[in-house]
């Protein structure tokens, strides 16, 4: 997994102002309320947690936090995470770069959310406690380029999930790289900034490399700087991801087409799924 996102960090979202966060904010929100995170425990457990004494009140008291909160993971500057945080669910925010933290800090103060971002790789992450539903969107398990690494993310998404919780996730498919952006260029000019990005697919590894080359004005002038980074992202299929889900034993429930919402298919391009933790058991309250 290379280090990306570094000098680019600084025109992300100037140059992703397109991306539909909000439409994105809005599915998550809905998809986490109909597998109950963040809801109100039933009124069966109620009942059981007031028979309690005080010390079983406080532990039932720190499930309910944990339930509600919600591991944005791959958070980059945290546009996503901040819409998260807006509709009542208590966030972590985690990213490997430096740089896209940064920047997800200054949202943070801007906001005044109490967003906790930390600078973890996906593949090795550690949390204090279980969290109700992890959600890792905009392709970024993409850049996970190893199935072994797939499947060891996976498993510590397992291992910090609340019992029942959610693990909802993106990703580009081996079809959108080999017949859509494999071997093509892509370029865009804007007064501030522009960027040329070149595509080269291999079909063997299923490895994507592009090749950034982002232009921009330095404040104050009509001088640009020059900057250049290499990505590196792997398709996947959805019959890949499913057994990379069941290796680390999670639950497949469901796919759709991140495009139309109905059903993912052959030609799908980029893909949500939907899926539980399932090893766990709650102890007794």
């Amino acid at each position: 997994m290379s280090d990306s996102y570094t000098g680019f960090a600084e025109v992300y979202d100037e140059l992703m102002d397109d991306v539909p966060y909000g439409e994105w904010a809005e599915f998550l929100i809905a998809t986490l309320r109909e597998y109950d995170v963040g809801n109100e425990p039933a009124a069966e457990e109620g009942r059981v947690c007031k028979q309690q004494d005080a010390e079983k009140a406080e532990q039932a008291k720190n499930l309910a936090i944990e339930r509600n909160t919600v591991l944005d993971l791959g958070c980059g500057t945290g546009t996503l995470t901040e819409l998260l945080y807006r509709a009542g669910f208590d966030m972590i925010g985690i990213d490997n770069s430096e740089e896209m933290l940064q920047i997800a800090l200054e949202k943070r103060e801007k906001s005044g959310s109490d967003i906790l971002y930390l600078r973890q790789d996906m593949r090795e992450f550690e949390l204090y406690g279980t969290v109700g539903a992890v959600c890792s969107v905009c392709d970024s398990l993409n850049y996970i380029l190893e199935e072994g690494d797939m499947v060891d993310v996976f498993s510590l998404v397992n291992n910090y999930l609340y019992p029942g919780g959610i693990f909802v996730f993106d990703f580009n498919t081996v079809y959108k790289y080999e017949q859509v952006i494999g071997d093509a260029t892509i370029a865009e000019n804007r007064d501030d900034c522009s960027f040329i990005w070149e595509n080269y697919y291999d079909a063997e590894s299923q490895v994507n490399e592009y090749d950034l080359t982002v232009f921009v004005r330095e404040k104050g002038g009509n001088s640009f700087r020059r900057f250049t980074e290499t990505h590196y992202q792997r398709g996947y299929t959805l019959n890949q991801m499913k057994s990379f889900l069941e290796e680390a034993g999670l639950v497949f429930v469901k796919a759709l087409d991140a495009d139309t919402r109905g059903d993912a298919g052959a030609e799908s391009e980029r893909i949500y799924v939907i899926a539980r933790e399932a090893k766990k058991r709650r102890e007794a309250l």
